[in-house]
């Protein structure tokens, strides 16, 4: 071939190289019709890309006569199969040239037909389109298994944060079939609540991801119920809310977290205190807490400083006398209907939903079951009250069942006590008479804004912001997950009973 011809060859392959910076640089996959096209300009000849089944035609040009694959059948299976590389024939009066892409079988081929026999020159080009296509496919295969490999690590992350919260390390560990995160071997763990742009959460879990799938000695996961929600499982926090070692990755991921806040207004950071990983659950909920509290407060990252709970103040036996009484019905309710009412009263139910992969239809339909049995209507903020501290009091309470026979107290009687009373106004202290007064309308308009707005005669905007004001004096997640009204439920009803 002279230098003329070369300098030609070159220029038109010039064009194939520039669609192939286009097409690596791009995610939305391979552009095959692109490739075909440009083959077709610049040889004249029709193309087609037939599947690996050697009869279906992924892609093709508009002109390439599909009825000639019937006589080629044959060919085509002998190519797929990797018992042939490339052929040339003649079929239906036309030249066809076929060229097996890729090295695994079954393997796809690109079959090129023309009216006349391809000039040498052509054939170098159909032959550089079919590596083309063939190191593109194979670039798009491993960008699909990388992005395969991320979430199937998501996922199982996922199932090692459900196995903590649900059933403790053992089952967590079992979720892993032998890939056990260290943070499962830790004592004691701090979750970290991130609020960001729910687009940014891949990003940042995979910035700090392992080869395992893992983040050293921390675990970053998807919340599936709040899409700006990333949380962070780290081992062993110290006091002030850094790792303790010294300069290890979990140390690197605490820090980074909070600079993360720190350059981006649009973050938040809320900290559980340090727990046991069998209460992992528990340090969710705090980190709930303090992330409501961070919002509105200097640097946007908060620690939760929370108080004794409510069933760490009750008499223990008549609270879990009470707590087996009004739960015992849901023995008779389906296994299935009860877990789901043991979600909702902790989030919304839109939430549960998207956390089982349910209708919201079947989680209403589940929780209709139980509030038959219970007798409580769950959409009530006050029957859910109720019924979470019941089932609060039964995690945390052991004892043997009560007597059957023996009168379970009622809940007012329950919570008439001087230390009911202490704790309830421990919790509403640090409120101004104006936000209690707009949380009491609130709870009383079954956290309604708009009714409650009207009850106080003042915009709905101007109650959502007394709202989060109460969350950041409270330290407790009102808007959100909404755990926190339980406790200022009782506490108000506490406080009202007092006064009467």
């Amino acid at each position: 071939m002279g230098d003329a011809e070369g300098q030609w060859q070159d220029g038109r392959l010039s064009g194939l190289l520039r669609e192939v910076r286009r097409q690596a640089s791009c995610v939305a996959g391979t552009d095959v019709c692109r490739i075909l096209d440009w083959l077709h300009q610049q040889t004249g000849v029709d193309v087609a890309v037939v599947a690996d089944d050697a009869r279906t035609v992924e892609s093709s040009t508009t002109g390439f006569p599909q009825e000639v694959l019937r006589s080629l059948a044959g060919l085509l299976a002998r190519l797929s199969g990797g018992q042939l590389a490339a052929a040339a024939t003649q079929a239906d009066g036309l030249h066809v040239r076929c060229e097996a892409l890729g090295p695994y079988e079954p393997r796809p081929v690109l079959v090129v037909v023309g009216r006349s026999a391809p000039t040498p020159e052509a054939v170098a080009l159909t032959s550089h389109a079919g590596h083309v296509l063939a190191l593109l496919r194979r670039a798009e295969g491993v960008d699909r298994t990388w992005r395969d490999y991320h979430d199937k690590a998501r996922q199982l992350r996922f199932a090692v944060l459900h196995g903590l919260l649900a059933g403790g390390p053992m089952l967590a560990r079992r979720m892993t079939t032998g890939a056990v995160p260290p943070v499962l071997d830790a004592e004691r763990l701090r979750v970290h609540l991130l609020r960001c742009p729910s687009g940014d959460r891949d990003r940042i879990a995979r910035a700090h991801q392992d080869p395992s799938g893992y983040h050293g000695q921390a675990l970053m996961v998807h919340c599936p119920v709040f899409k700006e929600h990333l949380i962070c499982l780290i081992a062993d926090d110290g006091d002030d809310g850094t790792p303790c070692g010294s300069g290890g990755p979990e140390r690197g991921l605490g820090q980074t977290l909070r600079l993360l806040v720190r350059d981006d207004p649009r973050y938040a950071l809320g900290i559980s205190g340090a727990q046991p990983l069998t209460a992992t659950a528990e340090a969710y909920s705090q980190a709930a807490h303090a992330l409501a509290a961070a919002r509105t407060t200097p640097g946007r990252v908060s620690y939760y400083h929370g108080q004794t709970p409510l069933v760490g103040i009750l008499p223990a036996q008549p609270a879990l006398a009470w707590a087996r009484a009004l739960l015992r019905p849901l023995d008779s309710v389906p296994k299935a209907s009860a877990d789901i009412t043991r979600l909702a009263v902790s989030m919304p139910r839109s939430g549960v939903a998207r956390l089982l992969g349910l209708s919201r239809n079947t989680v209403t339909a589940h929780l209709r079951r139980a509030e038959l049995a219970l007798g409580q209507d769950l959409s009530d903020v006050r029957s859910r009250a109720t019924v979470h501290l019941a089932l609060a009091l039964g995690n945390s309470c052991a004892g043997p069942e009560p007597d059957h026979h023996q009168r379970a107290p009622a809940l007012p009687d329950l919570l008439s006590n001087e230390l009911a009373a202490a704790w309830a106004q421990t919790v509403l202290r640090p409120l101004h008479a104006r936000h209690r007064r707009t949380l009491q309308a609130w709870i009383d308009a079954n956290t309604d804004a708009q009714q409650a707005a009207r009850r106080l005669d003042i915009s709905r905007n101007t109650v959502r912001a007394h709202l989060r004001t109460a969350e950041a004096a409270l330290g407790l997640d009102l808007l959100t997950t909404g755990t926190g009204t339980h406790d200022v439920v009782h506490a108000l009803d506490i406080t009202a009973a007092r006064a009467l």
